[in-house]
């Protein structure tokens, strides 16, 4: 299954990364500043929106938290 996710490189980033790839995702990532800017996240997620986002074959799942929850919805974890 494919997978990418929006990232500014903090912890959670990093742990969503690790929980993908050890469910052998493929995944693609993108980086703030690199392949996004600020304004361009904000206006696809929202000013309430937090790093890193995550999107699962072409739906959208949300934070860490949410791609947690998914999985266990899922049976993945």
């Amino acid at each position: 299954m494919n997978a990418v996710i929006y990232s500014n490189d903090n912890l959670e980033c990093q742990r969503a990364k690790t929980l993908l790839e050890k469910l052998n995702f493929q995944i693609a990532v993108y980086k703030l500043n690199q392949h996004f800017t600020s304004k361009g996240f904000v206006r696809e997620f929202g000013p309430e929106a937090e790093y890193p986002q995550v999107n699962i074959g072409f739906r959208h799942i949300g934070g860490l938290k949410e791609t947690l929850h998914y999985m266990k919805q899922e049976g993945l974890i």
